[in-house]
């Protein structure tokens, strides 16, 4: 017992680190939108992210089969999909609504992958969150805004299916970094302008790409070497809770009693269905 809980302590504090990274990551990006607009910070966020990646990792491009590509195409396009409806969201409602409504996506996936009747009772109590979020929640909620962190939470649940085969056909992180290089050009005739060079907007949107991929994609594939995945996705769970407090700190967007309620219904369903499919966690 006393030997293995520093061991279990190191890998759980890499996932926690980077969730805060990522949703803090989010509320930095926020800030950019005056300067280059909700798409072109998803421009310079991927970009960046990408160059940094294929520098480091160096993937090897000879040797693929068409199938490997095509499941590399998928994976591109849903991650350049995830991030222009993400922050396509995060322009139009807060952050911590953005992310609650978003996490819907992997926590249906879990629901039906674990074809449990118990996992639908999960299901209900995140309905329940996202039903105090259309009554009056987290200031109010755009319908488009809300439609886009839905669409967001869908293209996360095929990012979850890609990313898994494409780690079963490509060594370390040399298809994620293929990936987000295929995203970085699909987000390229959305986001490019001549605003992404304005020396505040590189600059944050560096800080963004760090914090929202680099940083926190690394500390995933570390944690993840020792960590039950079923462990991983409770962590991941709280993500609605992280973004709601960086919502808050940030961007100054405040949290009322309903706010908590809705945000905490969501954490609570997606740890729950999680344990129900994946069994002990600890």
């Amino acid at each position: 017992m006393t030997t293995t809980a520093p061991r279990a302590t190191v890998p759980v504090g890499l996932v926690l680190g980077g969730v805060v990274s990522q949703q803090f990551g989010a509320a930095v990006a926020a800030l950019v939108f005056p300067l280059a607009g909700p798409l072109g910070v998803v421009t310079l966020r991927l970009t960046i992210s990408a160059a940094v990646m294929v520098a480091v990792c160096r993937p090897r491009l000879r040797g693929h089969r068409p199938a490997d590509w095509a499941v590399i195409g998928a994976f591109g396009v849903a991650l350049a999909a995830m991030n222009m409806m993400f922050y396509q969201a995060v322009a139009r409602i807060p952050l911590g609504a953005a992310v609650t409504l978003e996490v819907l996506g992997p926590l249906a996936l879990s629901v039906v992958a674990a074809r449990r009747a118990s996992s639908w009772l999960w299901a209900a109590l995140a309905l329940a969150g996202v039903a105090l979020l259309g009554r009056g929640g987290l200031g109010g909620l755009d319908l488009v805004g809300a439609g886009f962190a839905l669409g967001a939470g869908a293209m996360w649940a095929v990012y979850i299916l890609c990313s898994a085969r494409t780690g079963s056909r490509f060594p370390k992180a040399d298809g994620l970094a293929l990936a987000m290089a295929v995203s970085a050009v699909i987000s390229l005739p959305f986001g490019a302008s001549t605003a992404l060079l304005h020396p505040v907007a590189l600059g944050l949107g560096a800080a963004v790409a760090l914090l929202s991929s680099a940083l926190p994609y690394s500390l995933e594939l570390l944690s993840l070497r020792t960590l039950r995945q079923s462990t991983f996705a409770v962590l991941m769970s709280l993500s609605p809770a992280v973004a709601a407090v960086a919502g808050h700190l940030v961007l100054g967007q405040r949290l009322g009693p309903l706010d908590v309620a809705a945000v905490a219904l969501v954490v609570v369903a997606g740890v729950g269905a999680v344990r129900s499919a994946g069994g002990p966690v600890v």
